[in-house]
């Protein structure tokens, strides 16, 4: 299992849900706390609302599921499937994805500091106006991806590779460009010139 930043440990659960089947259920404002879901079929759920804290999903299928307003803080995603699923300002801060699939993923505004996504395969994943304040992405394969308006101010992006990513509006004061792939990548003028300064040029108006 990929580990948290500075080595936290995952939350304890105190309790077991195993085998349950939410196929296409409404979970709209429900709430659970240190709770371990284990094979849970979220497959074309909507979530408006429901909170979930300090629990752990193991093999959990969230294909084509839709997330509003949601929260899921402190959470562990471990070998889950997030085929098609669309998270809107929802509340991801510390969770931690580990052996995750993020097919055609789309996420839209929302919190997602803190979260580890280490090595996490985003290829066609799409993120816009999403809050990624020191999250881990370190490793992180985003090539041809989109990452747009993101705030990743603090972030972790050692070995990141974002080769044609498209990271316009993004916060890029966290990229190292020695330590990324950029080839291709879409940015603004404006980033570019952080980008340049990060390597030691010195910019200057004509």
């Amino acid at each position: 299992m990929a580990e948290r930043k500075h080595g936290a440990r995952a939350p304890e659960t105190t309790s077991t849900v195993a085998g349950a089947d939410w196929y296409g259920r409404e979970i709209a404002g429900e709430s659970h706390t240190a709770v371990l879901f284990v094979d849970l079929d979220l497959t074309e759920a909507v979530n408006q609302g429901a909170v979930f804290n300090d629990c752990t999903f193991r093999r959990a299928k969230f294909n084509l599921s839709t997330h509003t307003g949601a929260a899921f803080v402190n959470c562990t995603f471990t070998g889950c499937n997030f085929f098609d699923t669309r998270f809107t300002d929802c509340k991801m801060v510390g969770s931690m994805f580990d052996r995750c699939t993020f097919d055609v993923m789309q996420v839209s505004g929302g919190n997602w500091s803190l979260a580890g996504l280490p090595g996490a395969d985003l290829r066609t994943a799409s993120f816009r106006g999403v809050r990624m304040r020191e999250a881990d992405l370190t490793g992180v394969r985003c090539q041809g991806a989109s990452l747009r308006d993101v705030d990743l101010s603090g972030a972790w992006m050692h070995g990141a590779q974002l080769a044609r990513c498209d990271l316009r509006g993004s916060d890029l004061s966290a990229v190292q460009p020695e330590n990324v792939e950029l080839r291709g990548a879409i940015v603004t003028w404006e980033q570019a010139i952080v980008i340049a300064t990060a390597l030691g040029l010195d910019v200057r108006p004509e």
